[in-house]
């Protein structure tokens, strides 16, 4: 706790220049369980330049050196593994065995696939009678959202290092505790100063005026497509860098020589995963006319079976949604597909039977779900599935593709079969069959899901500035 009112600036935990401070809720329960230092322009000032004076040094340290600070990033963080699991359990209200299970080790996953590229990758290469070289781009701007926290800082640390960048983080005021918990990580595991800095605080504060800031030369930012556009307007000024990972609505076909059963099965547990707050979930399946009602039968009974409730119990399987906010938002747009006709499966308004407390949402299944439903075309952020009849795979296709975003798809059918339409939808990710997760493959959107590729050595080239040298050779 001693650090959750402090920020990370040039290798010190320094206190901020303003009193300001935000109670941490746990919305499972609704009550404040930390309270952390909201910061301003000066400790984003501050921080900026603590990480452009490390620059100058730290852009010329072997990939040998990068790699065995890596390292030592990794050993730091399992070290403090169970504490970033109740962190994330009380700032989210993942599920516990969830956190242990997912959210954690997916950081250190980051780590491992970026550490595994670094140790290939080529920064420079002969050409001709020149030489091309891959630079770190300079002081990164860092903004992660609080849905998969450590995945989003891990992604974005890891290949800032990796290159040479310096950091400046600011994780969302949501879910602040394990990104504190990761400086200090960062501290115990002796990154030199300047090289990471970390400053809380809200968008309009401290991420908008990172975004605008002269002397940074990237923004990765991670968030919803509105928040990301006003980054994107901001950043323009100084004509940096912007990497986006924002919205999504992703589809999933269902194939006419799927095991419908397994396909629906897979589907609603991929939706309703983190309690449906991941920007790629699989929020609309695509199933053919002929086999709605089975798809509504198996959906329901794998919604009705998940337990929702207290994130502490071993057998949990959906904890609360984030905030008030979102909770307000989800019951809306839940409303909604009621009133323009969806028919509702299971679930619905308010919270689950017996909960009175915390930002608990019905695992929700909708059916007869048309594509310009509302609860078709905008981001629910929640569990709630909606499950939309096609007759023909073309129409499953043109469906798949009419939306204003493009972060992932998924099919299911048979391999050779699936294959092929996972190449005509257009998304920054298709899986295929219910695929483990891979953080070997890159990661990012098509359309206003953002611009940008994340993971391993994709998600460095987005760190680095390609310079040419003509007449390097004689």
């Amino acid at each position: 706790m001693q650090n959750h009112l402090k920020f990370y600036i040039d290798g010190a935990w320094v206190d901020p220049a303003d009193t300001k401070t935000l109670d941490v809720i746990n919305p499972a329960t609704e009550d404040a369980f930390a309270r952390i230092a909201l910061g301003n322009a000066s400790d984003v000032d501050k921080a900026v330049k603590a990480a452009r004076s490390a620059f100058a040094d730290f852009s010329r340290w072997s990939v040998e050196d990068r790699v065995g600070l890596l390292e030592r990033i990794l050993e730091c963080y399992m070290a403090r593994f169970d504490d970033l699991v109740m962190a994330v359990s009380q700032e989210m209200g993942a599920p516990v065995e969830f956190a242990r299970g997912s959210q954690v080790p997916v950081g250190a996953s980051h780590i491992k696939s970026t550490l595994e590229a670094l140790k290939t990758f080529s920064f420079s290469e002969a050409r001709n009678k020149g030489l091309i070289v891959r630079e770190p781009i300079g002081v990164c701007a860092l903004i992660t959202p609080w849905n998969w926290p450590l995945n989003q800082i891990a992604a974005k640390v890891a290949p800032a290092i990796a290159t040479g960048c310096t950091i400046v983080l600011k994780p969302s005021e949501i879910a602040p505790v394990s990104g504190i918990i990761f400086a200090e990580i960062m501290d115990a595991a002796g990154v030199p100063k300047g090289v990471f800095n970390l400053v809380n605080g809200n968008g309009p504060d401290v991420g908008q005026v990172m975004a605008g800031h002269p002397e940074v030369d990237m923004v990765s930012f991670t968030g919803s497509t509105r928040a990301g556009i006003l980054v994107a307007k901001t950043a323009a000024d100084t004509v940096k860098r912007v990497c986006q990972e924002l919205g999504g609505k992703s589809p999933n076909i269902v194939l006419r020589d799927a095991d419908i059963e397994a396909a629906v099965e897979a589907g609603v547990r991929g939706c309703f995963d983190n309690s449906g707050q991941s920007c790629d979930a699989p929020t609309r399946m695509l199933v053919p006319s002929e086999s709605h009602e089975k798809a509504l039968a198996v959906a329901k009974r794998v919604a009705e079976a998940l337990k929702t409730g207290d994130p502490t119990a071993k057998d949990t399987d959906l904890g609360p949604v984030v905030s008030q906010q979102q909770y307000d938002k989800i019951q809306g747009l839940i409303t909604a597909a009621i009133d323009e006709g969806a028919t509702l499966v299971t679930g619905g308004p308010d919270r689950p039977d017996g909960i009175n407390r915390g930002y608990f949402v019905r695992p929700t299944v909708f059916g007869d779900v048309r594509n310009d439903m509302t609860i078709a075309r905008q981001e629910v952020f929640g569990p709630v599935l909606s499950i939309l009849p096609y007759e023909t795979e073309e129409e499953a296709i043109e469906i798949a593709n009419d939306t204003e975003y493009g972060l992932a798809a998924y099919v299911q059918g048979e391999l050779e079969h699936a294959r092929a339409v996972a190449m005509r939808l257009r998304a920054g990710n298709v899986s295929i069959n219910d695929p483990d997760w891979d953080t070997a493959i890159p990661f990012g959107g098509y359309k206003q899901s953002g611009n940008g590729r994340e993971f391993a050595d994709f998600g460095m080239e987005d760190f680095l500035e390609i310079k040419g040298i003509r007449g390097f050779k004689a």
